[in-house]
């Protein structure tokens, strides 16, 4: 039986163990990226030991005849990986998917009430907490939606919580229009999540280079950022979908 012509061109080991050490900076740079409510257990090096797992089988399966470029086929591996690995620990502990859940209630219950999505300030005014606990408690929800948890937030606050985008395609006057209330919303963010998401999604800062800018931890970077998020995302569904 002929060998796939795909099979006579996988990579021999040193081949494989070059593709493996040209492409740590990819792997360093995802986990570097990588905004989770982590438990205090849980230390970035671990997300780089799952993720150098996730490099090398990505480097043992890739198939070049294939034509895929090697790096988008290791991000995906990678980063699957690392999610896999979290989702296998169920990290997020019951107490912070509880506060995930009275967080979405408010939230459902203002905009009902209000017609438009809360507020970070009116969230916490309506819980009765600190506005920075909101923060935390939006940084655990975006952790159970990029994990896939079973119970995590609504479909709702998930959007929120996502990157703004458009289905629209690049150059379209629908994208022009959303390029635009982006850079109006992220004008209007207040001043640290304004940085954060400039440097995060500008100039592609990990998260470490960016506490550093701030000077505050790298889990209150992903805090921001998440607050920052769904703040953007609230505004951007406010003026997409005003009369």
């Amino acid at each position: 039986m002929p060998v796939p012509e795909w099979e006579e061109q996988r990579l021999d080991e040193a081949e494989r163990n070059e593709l493996i050490l040209e492409h740590v900076p990819l792997l360093k740079h995802i986990v570097g990226r990588m905004s989770f409510d982590m438990p205090g257990s849980i230390e970035r090096d671990d997300l780089f030991g799952v993720g150098m797992l996730g490099l090398i089988g990505a480097a043992d399966s890739w198939e070049p005849a294939r034509g895929l470029k090697f790096s988008t086929y290791a991000y995906t591996r990678i980063r699957g990986s690392i999610l896999d690995e979290l989702r296998r620990m169920d990290f997020l502990p019951r107490g912070r998917r509880e506060r995930v859940r009275d967080l979405d209630g408010v939230i459902a219950k203002l905009e009902q009430r209000n017609g438009i999505a809360p507020t970070p300030e009116e969230i916490a005014a309506e819980l009765g907490v600190e506005a920075v606990e909101i923060d935390a408690i939006l940084l655990s929800a975006m952790s159970a939606v990029q994990t896939s948890l079973d119970d995590g937030p609504s479909a709702q606050l998930a959007a929120m919580l996502s990157d703004p985008k458009s289905s629209d395609p690049v150059g379209s006057a629908e994208w022009e229009e959303l390029k635009r209330i982006m850079i109006d919303s992220i004008n209007g963010l207040p001043e640290q999540e304004q940085t954060v998401i400039t440097l995060y999604y500008g100039e592609e800062l990990l998260l470490r280079e960016i506490s550093a800018v701030l000077g505050v931890t790298e889990s209150r970077v992903s805090q921001i950022h998440s607050a920052a998020l769904y703040r953007l995302n609230r505004e951007i569904s406010a003026l997409t979908e005003s009369p």
